[in-house]
């Protein structure tokens, strides 16, 4: 059996990257990426967070996810621009459409990053390595964005090796590279190990990623359970193989009710979105797995039908954000008209451990997911 190759592909700082872009298209005379620049709140009035960085930016010290206040303090002539979601989702459809020209086994996970399984296609290139180059200079010289592609056996080291050097870089991390490349780093370089986790492993003396996947996983259990377990496999780079592309998002989890009395306001409407939110939010984290797409129906009494659906910034399961998103899609179709039925259903599913970008998308989501897990 022919082992497994699969790319992580992840846009470099994509709020930025494509807000650069974006400008330079018109007529802009600085790229936003070679000065100090952020995509965050409004400047004049210091408002909101840090949502990407330029790398100049980064040399101030300021960080993703931090109040866009912070920043200006730390560096004056900071630049800050304005997110634009609606520009954002249409660089990433153009991107998948043209990753998808290579092969259609892609995974999408988030608006700026995918797996691709390379392993049908290997045949048709020289080398993984060689390929790789060839789709990220594709990227660079088409799009005028650049990206970071990891290559490996399974999608969590793809994943951590698309982490390493930025940007407009391959890198690989197979099995046999695993002690010379991933051990040596801290542990708090692991996917999915956040703050609490690497308190907990340094208190246990766990400092390295190595030294994490030498540690009793038993230890490991009693201190970080389930999660515990998972961050020790992940040191021992073992991971999910299968990219699961159209078939597996076409399914979904949905919920709909008739309702005994026409609702007539936005906020009775609401009030049956959020009951519907969190029935659907609980069969998601059931089965352990996270939404990519909500749709939210609405049946007129007229028995006329409506739905519209949107991409989340990353994937969820958290009850207040499915309702979020719910209610934004609701407040763009609603006409007026009494509804008789609600329904909301989330598609584009993953599992809730699956590699996804966690620093620089839907970072104003955090607090709400903490609250639905």
């Amino acid at each position: 059996m022919m082992t497994p190759i699969i790319f992580h592909i992840d846009v470099n700082s994509a709020f930025l990257s494509w807000t650069a872009v974006e400008q330079l298209k018109h007529g802009a005379e600085v790229d936003l990426r070679t000065i100090p620049a952020i995509i965050g709140g409004d400047q004049k009035s210091r408002h909101g967070i840090v949502l990407a960085k330029s790398l100049p930016a980064k040399t101030y010290g300021i960080r993703t996810g931090e109040p866009v206040a912070n920043a200006l303090s730390k560096c004056p002539n900071l630049i800050s621009a304005k997110p634009d979601h609606e520009m954002y989702r249409q660089k990433s459809r153009e991107l998948m459409e043209y990753l998808r020209s290579y092969t259609p086994d892609i995974q999408q996970v988030s608006v700026d990053e995918c797996y691709m399984d390379f392993t049908g296609i290997a045949s048709e290139y020289d080398t993984p390595l060689q390929a790789a180059l060839q789709i990220k200079d594709g990227v660079r010289d088409q799009f005028g964005f650049t990206v970071n592609i990891g290559i490996s056996s399974n999608k969590l080291l793809a994943k951590m090796a698309s982490d390493f050097e930025k940007p407009d870089k391959v890198h690989t991390l197979f099995p046999d590279e695993i002690e010379e490349k991933m051990w040596p780093l801290p542990v708090s370089e692991l996917f999915m190990a956040g703050k609490s986790s690497v308190v907990t492993l340094r208190n246990l003396e766990i400092r390295t990623i190595g030294d994490l996947a030498k540690a009793d996983v038993n230890i490991v259990k009693l201190h970080l359970k389930k999660h515990g377990e998972m961050l020790w496999q992940f040191a021992n780079g073992i991971g999910d193989t299968q990219v699961r592309s159209d078939d597996r998002e076409a399914k979904g989890v949905g919920n709909s009710t008739t309702l005994h009395k026409d609702a007539q306001t936005a906020k009775e409407a609401k009030q049956i979105l959020r009951a519907l939110a969190e029935s659907v939010g609980r069969r998601l984290r059931k089965a352990d797995q996270k939404a990519n797409m909500v749709s939210t129906q609405i049946k007129y009494a007229t028995f006329q039908k409506v739905s519209h659906q949107k991409q989340l910034m990353k994937a969820a399961n958290a009850d207040e954000v499915i309702y979020q998103a719910a209610c934004e899609l609701f407040d763009e179709v609603w006409d007026g008209q009494p509804i008789r039925l609600l329904g909301i259903r989330c598609s584009k599913l993953v599992d809730e451990a699956e590699p996804e970008q966690l620093s620089l998308f839907g970072l104003q989501m955090i607090e709400g997911e903490k609250r639905g897990t």
